[in-house]
């Protein structure tokens, strides 16, 4: 069966929950706004739904068998998250009327590129194929795993992008930008311990 509710209801329980997408988005949303924040959204679509497909073609299999290749995607996946939170820490605390022209979000290519590294995504994913599969081709089970993760996130995504969006009603003052941007941080930064757990 193509549609399982329960593998649907599995993904969004697993994309829903705060992880480095889920705060990236709602920071992004609120410093950037949702329509200047589409490109980082559908990136993280994107590569959620490919990650989920290779992995049921075995990717995911490998790199839990591998203790080298896994530990190597750990380590750079909390590099690159700690860098992100970083970015976060010292961004200027204005509110998006007053923010650096130059500054903008993270760009399509870049969130489908995160998803590779990012270990959230790539547990959920494993779980997700080896505790639904539906016992078909390899090309079938990555064409269904993918679509559930892609079109599940979709929804996950537009909605905590539009709720950072929604925020900056609040963060009218710099010292509310400067709470909020480091609080984003932080909640970022201790996302790498859910890698080595």
């Amino acid at each position: 069966m193509f549609f399982d509710p329960l593998l649907y209801g599995f993904v969004l329980l697993g994309l829903f929950t705060p992880g480095p997408n889920v705060i990236m988005l709602t920071a992004s949303g609120a410093r950037f706004g949702f329509v200047r924040t589409l490109p980082h959204l559908f990136g993280v679509v994107l590569g959620v739904g490919i990650t989920a497909g290779v992995t049921a073609l075995g990717v995911g299999a490998l790199v839990a068998a591998s203790p080298v290749l896994n530990t190597v995607l750990r380590l750079g996946a909390g590099a690159f998250i700690l860098w992100m939170a970083w970015g976060l820490w010292k961004a200027s605390a204005r509110p998006r009327q007053a923010q650096d022209p130059d500054d903008k979000p993270l760009s399509l290519f870049g969130a489908v590129l995160f998803q590779w590294i990012n270990p959230k995504v790539w547990a959920v994913a494993f779980a997700a194929s080896a505790g639904y599969g539906a016992g078909q081709a390899a090309w079938f089970e990555a064409l269904r795993l993918g679509t559930a993760f892609s079109s599940v996130n979709l929804g996950v995504c537009l909605f905590w992008t539009a709720a950072g969006a929604l925020l900056t009603a609040l963060l009218t003052r710099p010292v509310a930008w400067k709470v909020f941007l480091r609080g984003m941080a932080l909640l970022l930064a201790a996302s790498v311990l859910l890698i080595f757990r």
